[in-house]
């Protein structure tokens, strides 16, 4: 089963597989006609409401498969005014092949007859709230008809996470759904599943659909995209800094730093941007607890062990903030070898390279399935989240797991993993673990990869801060 979002998702990333959307949506047209015509009935008048989406695009392309049986075509809107390039294609080839078209510019003039079967492709699974005209016409037309109604995906006005049908909804009598069936389809009693070609590495390797999850919209305030606090330092300096500036340019509104007051100016000076506080001592110890504890519950996250180093005391005051700790953290490189050993109530993505994993108790594999298994494994254990670092990340809750395929070599430079440990803080703050770990893995592989690309020599940790994608930002809602 899966939500709208998570469809969205893997369309786009079939298409970043090499899969072109004219081919999914031939395929998924031709899925409703062949249900049409399972409906068993000799020479049905057929006719199609079509709205200027890609479902309308879908039923576009049924209707040129049906085209032997003289469909009539409602398009609800001016073909001007279709809205995505496929379904304009699909319209021009329904034209081409001349099945005749009704451009319905005004509702009042909708008039589909008595046809025996209708497709339904007026509203897709993208769409929720209220239908409005001409699709609130379009959708009473269907429903005051006799035919018998076969939707495209969902029934037209229905939420399909939820089932719900806030206004005019379509009564389908057949649904034919796509890729997998849908949660709000679950009671439905006639539902068909096609399989249109999307490959299963489209759900498996993350890809730029993943970056769908990210929006801002255009009355969003400071604090809607995350407060950070980056716990580190001591006897490193460069690894908290790395880890709060890439949660800034991942999208966190604010990104603060807990560190010893002997490193505390040398953070401060890697950026203005970063908010800074000492603490008393050169090493984070348990005497820190109290104001880390109360620091963090003023954060959406937290990003635990960037530059912290292994000393015993660091160790024992890592292991009681997590025992205290209920909020989400990211807890990356000596921080991890202390968690197999504590309770916590906190959600913790795990950011371990495979050295690390091992102290976790996960076994080392001689290919990637080995390691996912593995990781797999480990995850299910500790009931956490876990984003291996390796040739190809891994990313588990000992679920669901995904692969991320981007990076290069060049990224076994040190503070790489400081990035990313700053870059999913960001996404945490707004997004479920594994969707979090997900897209940060995709996009410091990403930004590894362009500044690759913009070097003639070796590259640095601080290179991926200049060319996290522009996507980080979101895109606008």
């Amino acid at each position: 089963m899966i939500d709208s979002t998570e469809m969205a998702i893997v369309d786009r990333n079939a298409v970043a597989l090499g899969v072109r959307e004219t081919n999914l949506m031939e395929s998924a047209g031709n899925a409703v006609a062949r249900a049409v015509r399972d409906l068993d009935r000799d020479t049905p008048e057929v006719a199609v409401l079509a709205g200027r989406g890609n479902n309308g695009g879908d039923a576009l392309t049924a209707a040129r498969f049906l085209a032997d049986l003289d469909p009539t075509v409602h398009l609800l809107g001016h073909p001007d005014r279709i809205r995505s390039a496929v379904t304009r294609e699909k319209y021009d080839a329904l034209q081409s092949a001349e099945v005749a078209t009704n451009v319905i510019r005004d509702a009042s003039a909708l008039s589909i007859g008595e046809p025996e079967v209708i497709i339904d492709g007026v509203l897709g699974t993208g769409v929720s709230g209220t239908p409005r005209e001409p699709e609130r016409t379009a959708i009473q037309a269907i429903n005051d008809s006799e035919a018998t109604v076969v939707s495209v995906d969902v029934p037209s006005g229905m939420d399909v996470d939820t089932g719900e049908r806030p206004g005019d909804s379509v009564v389908a009598d057949r649904v034919v759904t796509f890729h997998d069936t849908k949660p709000g389809l679950a009671d439905h009693e006639n539902v068909t599943v096609a399989n249109i070609g999307i490959p299963p590495a489209a759900e498996r390797f993350t890809g730029p659909g993943d970056l769908q999850r990210l929006t801002r919209p255009t009355d969003a305030h400071k604090g809607d995209f995350g407060r950070v606090l980056v716990v580190g330092g001591g006897p490193y300096t460069g690894a908290p800094a790395l880890a709060a500036q890439a949660a800034l340019r991942a999208g966190a509104d604010l990104a603060t730093v807990l560190t010893p007051e002997p490193v505390a100016d040398q953070v401060q000076g890697f950026s203005e941007d970063l908010i800074v506080r000492g603490l008393p001592g050169t090493r984070i110890e348990p005497t820190h607890v109290s104001t880390i504890l109360e620091a963090a519950a003023d954060q959406d996250v937290m990003i635990l062990g960037p530059g912290l180093g292994a000393a015993d005391p660091t160790r024992e005051a890592v292991g009681q903030i997590l025992e205290a700790y209920e909020g989400k953290a990211v807890v990356d490189a000596d921080a991890i070898s202390v968690v197999s050993a504590v309770e916590t109530d906190a959600s913790l993505i795990l950011t371990p390279h495979r050295g690390e994993f091992q102290q976790l108790g996960g076994e080392s594999a001689d290919d990637r399935d080995g390691w996912a298994t593995s990781a797999a494994q480990v995850a299910a254990d500790l009931g956490q989240t876990l984003l291996l670092k390796g040739p190809h990340d891994v990313v588990t809750d000992g679920d669901r797991t995904r692969i991320n395929r981007t990076g290069n070599p060049g990224m076994t430079v040190g503070g790489t993993g400081d990035v990313l440990a700053g870059v999913t803080g960001a996404t945490f703050a707004t997004l479920d673990p594994v969707p979090a770990a997900a897209v940060a893995a995709y996009l410091t592989g990403t930004a590894g990869d362009l500044a690759a690309e913009s070097r003639n020599g070796g590259l640095l940790a601080s290179d991926l801060l200049g060319t996290l994608p522009p996507a980080l930002g979101g895109e606008q809602a």
